[in-house]
């Protein structure tokens, strides 16, 4: 995924992402910069990439938002079953960093208009 800062520079970054309907669901760090800028700027890029990040699709379009933090819960659940090989790691390190609802949100991407 590419978020974009409020000048318009690309920043790239990889993302585990669920599909749901028409919609991509995403967990992230509530604080983290691609959180920021998605508040700033929705205006996003996907592209499929390879375990290591780099691209094997071309880029779409999209809308990004931040979702409320009462849905954080149910994406984390859904990237947890998508990805469950990985489960483990991803709840203990919710859990060192304070909890799932106090570090990560939710994000939604819709494809742009």
């Amino acid at each position: 995924m590419t978020t974009f800062t409020k000048d318009g520079r690309p920043k790239p970054t990889a993302i585990w992402g669920v599909p749901d309907g028409d919609k991509l669901l995403v967990i992230t760090d509530g604080g983290s910069w691609k959180t920021k800028r998605i508040n700033n700027t929705p205006r996003v890029t996907i592209a499929k990439s390879g375990v290591l990040g780099k691209p094997k699709s071309e880029e779409v379009e999209g809308v990004a938002r931040v979702l409320p933090k009462s849905e954080t819960q149910r994406v984390y659940n859904a990237v947890l079953k998508r990805y469950w090989y990985h489960a483990p790691w991803f709840y203990v390190h919710s859990i060192v960093r304070g909890g799932i609802d106090k570090v990560h949100v939710g994000l939604e991407i819709k494809p742009a208009s």
